[in-house]
């Protein structure tokens, strides 16, 4: 199968260096040193989970003159999907599948305004991976993609995604309500994001203290409030299953946002809490805590907040 990965950081560079090393034919889109080095070292993966490999395969900035994918793995920073749906139009032709795999659920809707209809797919990474040094991907925990076509039906660009996955050890499924896995996700990772990133503490911090605990739980709430008034069908159990989650977490595990937060880089508040918050105003959906969360880390949206002039 012919892939782009649009975005090689922890996610893309994890699940495509999966796919290429079982022989699927992978393009990766990265900068700067990043791409340099997987130009001229090939692209290192440290997992905790399945030891440690390099692959070789070819590494791009632009993606002028290559011939059209099969599928795209979309895995940019939310607050670059714009920027980046222009970088992959050279190949997406018209079979072309682009599968996002990012934070917010509103990745599908930005995509399509920039490569019309019929292309984009929507999808769930559960993974945590970063970039630990140019060219070398740490992976410590899960490895899973939920995809599927928006309007619900199996598609074989889908299955043949699938197929290609499991040729490469990678956990993955079809799902047909992808409204529902997306807002899944995000209840989940509206709490866990914003929790860690607004206490500068890990899952075992947060879930032993009464108080962020209930905080936590205060989130997950609001979240399912505004996914079903979104039209996500998100059953009554779902707080209860991502608290059951957090329990079982590693106690040092933090999220992206935390990550970012912590090295000073920007954030994708926006499109996760400060959507939240945009769509509780929307619907009139009270969203004191998510409010919170957003208020607190908005002077460091872009990076540690300088000092106000004068």
């Amino acid at each position: 199968m012919r892939i782009v990965v649009m975005g090689s950081g922890g996610t893309g560079g994890y699940f495509g260096a999966k796919l290429s090393r079982a022989g699927e034919d992978v393009t990766f889109v990265a900068r700067g040193a990043h791409l340099e080095a997987i130009r001229t070292q090939g692209l290192c993966v440290k997992s905790a989970i399945d030891g440690e490999w390099t692959v070789r395969a070819p590494a791009v900035e632009k993606l002028a003159g290559l011939p059209p994918a099969d599928l795209v793995l979309f895995c940019v920073k939310s607050f670059d999907t714009e920027s980046a749906g222009e970088i992959i139009k050279p190949v997406v032709g018209k079979d072309t599948g682009v599968l996002p795999v990012q934070n917010g659920v509103d990745n599908v809707e930005k995509l399509e305004r920039i490569l019309g209809p019929g292309h984009v797919l929507g999808g769930v990474a559960q993974v945590l991976a970063t970039i630990e040094a140019p060219g070398v991907v740490s992976h410590r925990f899960l490895g899973r993609i939920i995809f599927g076509e928006m309007d619900g039906r199996e598609s074989g660009r889908a299955r043949a995604f699938l197929q290609a996955c499991d040729r490469a050890g990678v956990q993955a499924e079809i799902s047909s309500n992808m409204l529902r896995a997306l807002w899944e996700k995000y209840v989940l990772i509206a709490a866990q994001a914003g929790m860690t990133a607004l206490t500068r503490c890990p899952a075992g911090v947060v879930r032993s203290l009464p108080e962020t605990r209930a905080m936590y739980r205060l989130i997950l709430n609001e979240m399912v409030v505004l996914g079903n008034a979104a039209g996500a069908d998100l059953g009554a159990e779902v707080p209860d299953r991502c608290m059951a989650m957090l329990d079982n977490l590693g106690a040092a595990f933090t999220s992206s946002l935390h990550h970012d937060l912590a090295e000073g880089k920007r954030l994708e508040l926006e499109a996760l809490h400060g959507h939240a918050v945009r769509l509780g105003e929307r619907h009139g959906i009270p969203t004191p805590m998510l409010f919170a969360v957003y208020a607190a880390l908005k002077p460091y949206a872009d990076g540690p907040p300088q000092a106000a002039p004068g």
